[in-house]
């Protein structure tokens, strides 16, 4: 039986194979238009749908002027989703090697806005209720790690000193501490990972193509009677970064 696939995904699937197996190794570039056009006797636009679905996949990017080269997918290491570190904060994370990440720097930005609807259901409030929106870019050795993006309800916080999660005297300590400093105890943290093609303006800053897909991990801060006091949408590179979770009985 021949092979059914479009010439297309033919193409993508070979090259891909080409890069598993090390034949096409990391920053190699990708046979031109016309050399698998040749090989493939495709045309332009079959040759061209190919490479955008490699690209898609995290397996190539396009070099203005250059051509389009093999990308690196091996993990840059693990995000830790258990204990106390992982819930308390956005970033917790281990490079590959075993060594935690020391060396990271952040950027905040913080404004008020009405809380979307999405957001409002996880906060349990109104659609339009006033709420404090955090975005933070997590860098270390200059490379953008990860996103995300912190949502707290205005009527908990305003007019206290942790109305800003990155100013003031409790700036930068962690959903808990922060609420503990106004009679709120925070006593744990539920999330829910997915996937989704990256937007233009997140594969700008993690360094991948429009559309490549990404990890979603949609995590919302409690008390004890299940009150969300915050949530936050983490957003990691798929072929970069595994999840790890470790399981006590």
């Amino acid at each position: 039986m021949g092979d059914s696939r479009p010439v297309y995904q033919r193409i993508a699937d070979d090259l891909r194979q080409q890069i598993d197996e090390g034949v096409l190794a990391v920053g190699a570039r990708i046979p031109s238009r016309s050399e698998l056009k040749r090989t493939y006797a495709a045309s332009d636009q079959t040759v061209d749908r190919a490479v955008r679905v490699l690209k898609a996949a995290g397996y190539a990017e396009g070099q203005f002027g250059r051509g389009v080269f093999v990308t690196d997918r091996s993990p840059i290491g693990s995000l830790l989703r258990t204990g106390g570190e992982a819930v308390d904060s956005p970033f917790a994370a281990r490079i590959n090697g075993g060594e935690s990440v020391t060396a990271l720097l952040w950027e905040a930005t913080s404004t008020t806005t009405g809380a979307p609807p999405r957001i409002a259901e996880r906060l349990g409030v109104t659609v339009g209720e006033r709420v404090m929106c955090t975005h933070y870019e997590y860098l270390t050795d200059r490379r953008p790690l990860q996103l995300a993006t912190s949502w707290e309800p205005l009527a908990l916080t305003e007019g206290t000193e942790v109305v800003s999660p990155e100013r003031g005297p409790y700036a930068r300590r962690g959903v808990r501490e922060r609420f503990a400093a106004i009679g709120v105890r925070v006593a744990g943290a539920t999330e829910l990972v997915g996937s989704r093609p990256a937007t233009s303006a997140e594969a700008e800053v993690l360094g991948c193509s429009p559309g490549q897909c990404v990890t979603v991990i949609e995590r919302t801060h409690h008390t004890a009677d299940g009150r969300a006091v915050e949530t936050s949408d983490i957003v990691v590179r798929a072929d970069r970064w595994r999840l790890e979770y470790r399981i006590t009985f």
